[in-house]
């Protein structure tokens, strides 16, 4: 028997202040008040599913199951992203941060990176393919990356390790025949799946930055780009010190172009647009003979 369309009432503004409530205390995201045309489009499709016709309704629901305060939270992150996506970032990376790595870890040969908020996986792939490039004819390196994220919608895609072409569009040429494996999807249209060899590269994992961590570290580097934009002036505080806390002397932080750490007490040193180091000696950048 075919349901009739449910006929869902709008979002109101109260409906709206206590989803926005429950996103800040759930995952830190700070929806301002010109977010409720989306938060409403975004939840559209919950209500649906869910039989719902009010978002009264969903919210009490939300309350209730835990299940389904991390779908709406899914629901309403932002997931755009693709490989080496702000190329700046990765130049950095390839040429100055993997160099000064490798000569801090010339004894323990151990290098560890942390991609907190990686989406669906092109940013932490992205960083082991410049870490294997890296490590090529020096022996046996233990190179690991940590990739998480809170959506457990972006984290499948993440495992999963296959992309659209469009996605590879910034990736070096010399990189993409190394990296990745050629497969078909959704019949005839090609993509593109992350080999064996990097994936064992990464590792995927849940985690909330507003959460707790339950890794002990420390990180030579972090990249948090993109995040952090959406919390408020004391959750950024709160998530920047930790971040300090992990990291390992003389490591460094990537945040997003659009952020900055302008407006709140830190002790990173400021290194270039939106990378910052803590302590220690700053990486040099190695001379073109």
């Amino acid at each position: 028997m075919i349901q009739a369309p449910l006929e869902i009432a709008g979002l109101t503004r109260p409906q709206f202040l206590a989803i926005s409530q429950l996103v800040k205390r759930l995952s830190g995201i700070n929806l301002r008040q010109g977010k409720m045309a989306m938060v409403e489009a975004r939840l559209h499709k919950r209500l649906r599913d869910l039989r719902l016709t009010t978002f009264g309704q969903y919210v009490e629901r939300v309350w209730s199951d835990s299940d389904e305060a991390t779908r709406m939270v899914d629901a309403l992150s932002t997931n755009v992203t693709y490989f080496f996506r702000e190329p700046q970032h990765f130049d950095l990376l390839a040429t100055t941060i993997c160099p000064w790595m490798f000569r801090q870890h010339q004894r323990d040969r151990r290098i560890r990176i942390w991609s907190a908020g990686c989406s669906s996986g092109e940013e932490p792939y992205s960083i082991a393919m410049l870490l294997r490039m890296a490590a090529e004819n020096s022996g046996e390196w233990d190179l690991r990356v940590l990739a998480t994220d809170i959506s457990q919608r972006m984290l499948a895609i993440a495992r999963q390790g296959v992309y659209a072409p469009e996605r590879l569009q910034q990736v070096p040429t010399q990189l993409i025949g190394r990296s990745f494996t050629p497969c078909k999807e959704d019949g005839a249209c090609v993509h593109y799946r992350v080999m064996n060899q990097l994936k064992k590269m990464v590792d995927i994992a849940t985690l909330n930055l507003v959460g707790p961590w339950p890794m002990k570290g420390p990180f030579d580097v972090i990249f948090c780009r993109n995040v952090m934009i959406y919390f408020d002036r004391p959750t950024r505080q709160e998530v920047v010190e930790r971040f300090w806390e992990i990291l390992a002397p003389g490591g460094v932080l990537f945040i997003g172009h659009s952020e900055s750490l302008t407006g709140i007490r830190h002790r990173f040193t400021y290194l270039q647009p939106a990378v910052y180091r803590k302590g220690m000696q700053q990486p040099r950048k190695n001379r073109t003979p």
